[in-house]
């Protein structure tokens, strides 16, 4: 996991201010994860001495700016899948309203757990170059890949892929990030699979819950995943 941990800070950081909109053109894939990049990095500019203050206001940033972009309910249904697999088959009225609440409360603590990994991801911004995908049509698709690459001085390319999602509404929001081939959620997915297994949902939840709340950490000072 720590070469794909640091694949995706690659891939957060691709989130680069490259566009002067006011607004969010969720109907636009592409225009939606240039303009989220913007808006974003312009607060965290905007709130520097609050930030060097109190690192826990970048928590407050991604909540903000980021998270509406995100469609983190349908994350964690990926992540979930064989549990939500085996819930949609239990008969028991009682076991499957457990199931239902438990698939909820996973969503909650999932959503905070990548408010925390993200604004801890956040404390590595420094200019990065960034060269987004042209725009292109994208008939009745329902997903599609906005490429990526980011530019570094002195250090490899980084090719990203942010995987985006059109809701009912014909809104887009990102759900995956593709770094140097590697999914975010397969691998999330992988690693909490075992543990869902031999611990359960309720151990994965009490897990996910307390990463959510550890502090942020600017880089240099430890961190976890």
């Amino acid at each position: 996991m720590g070469k794909f941990v640091n694949l995706l800070i690659g891939a957060l950081l691709v989130l680069a201010p490259v566009t002067q909109a006011a607004q969010i053109e969720l109907d636009d894939p592409f225009a939606m994860v240039q303009q989220v990049a913007d808006k974003t990095f312009k607060r965290i500019e905007k709130d520097q001495e609050q930030i060097i203050a109190d690192k826990e206001h970048l928590k407050v940033i991604v909540e903000q700016e980021l998270l509406p972009y995100i469609d983190y309910k349908y994350a964690s249904y990926r992540v979930l899948a064989s549990y939500i697999q085996k819930a949609r088959s239990i008969e028991d009225p009682q076991e499957k309203k457990q199931a239902i609440e438990n698939i909820k409360r996973f969503m909650d603590v999932f959503k905070n757990y990548l408010v925390t990994t993200y604004a801890g991801v956040f404390t590595q911004y420094t200019d990065q170059t960034v060269i987004f995908e042209q725009a292109h049509e994208v008939g009745d698709a329902n997903v599609v890949v906005v490429k990526t690459t980011i530019k570094d001085p002195g250090k490899p390319d980084i090719d990203i892929g942010f995987k985006v999602r059109k809701d009912n509404n014909n809104n887009w929001r990102a759900y995956d990030m593709i770094a140097e081939g590697i999914s975010l959620l397969d691998a999330k997915q992988s690693e909490l699979h075992g543990i869902l297994r031999q611990e359960g949902i309720e151990y994965v939840i009490d897990l996910l819950d307390k990463k959510s709340k550890l502090p942020v950490q600017f880089r240099g000072e430890g961190g976890n995943e």
